[in-house]
């Protein structure tokens, strides 16, 4: 073969390799009332060494969330066995890990069709008082656990009664999300989510230093 032959082979592998990056699909939403794992892989070996670690009954779906690249592990019908699941991930492949449910009510907006929607349109929706000092930064370490709104601002003072408190505003993966609750305890995180699950919210918890607050506090 010549060296001609072998820069087209090159080229060709190339492209087929941005392809097949072009090609990872969209996440799909969580059955009614499951727990679903997305595990941050980004790469191939973070991928491999994923599915190394876990049992052939737990099946994996490489596919994006937001702007990131995730393995998709679903099938849990109650938020310990995802929170165990997501303990073991991190102590042993040292990857971190967002639990989303969605609750059982019919009306719930598929997580394919929210990753779509303009977050400029998003953002707009949300009225947010002049009086609050407006100051974006990152939280620190701990959990933060997000509400998904689809553009329907009113459901702030909903959260705000599942919660027992205030509802702050917040950017993750570059989309804008209500934040019922950031803490540390992991417990508390856990506990919010499933009452907000059983409110018929969609939540997640997720990684509260990959979280923007936008507002501490959200009043319409």
């Amino acid at each position: 073969m010549s060296t001609t032959s072998f820069a087209y082979a090159g080229l060709i592998s190339g492209m087929s390799s941005v392809f097949a990056q072009q090609a990872i699909p969209l996440c799909q939403p969580p059955n009614a009332g499951e727990y679903l794992l997305l595990v941050v892989s980004p790469t191939a070996d973070n991928q491999k060494q994923l599915r190394s670690a876990l049992p052939p009954e737990l099946k994996t779906i490489t596919c994006k969330y937001l702007n990131e690249t995730v393995t998709r592990i679903g099938g849990f019908n109650k938020i310990d066995d995802a929170n165990r699941w997501a303990r073991y991930v991190s102590n042993i492949v040292g990857l971190s890990a967002i639990i989303t449910t969605r609750p059982t009510t019919p009306d719930a907006q598929p997580l394919a069709q929210a990753q779509q929607q303009p977050r400029q349109q998003q953002q707009a929706q949300l009225q947010q008082p002049q009086q609050t000092v407006y100051n974006p930064q990152a939280l620190g370490e701990g959990y933060a656990v997000l509400v998904d709104y689809y553009n329907r601002p009113e459901l702030v003072n909903s959260v705000q009664q599942v919660v027992g408190g205030n509802v702050g505003f917040v950017s993750y993966g570059q989309r804008p999300y209500l934040l019922a609750v950031y803490t540390t305890n992991q417990t508390e995180a856990y506990n919010t989510l499933q009452k907000l699950n059983n409110g018929g919210f969609v939540g997640s918890i997720v990684d509260s230093r990959k979280v923007i607050m936008l507002r501490s506090t959200v009043r319409l």
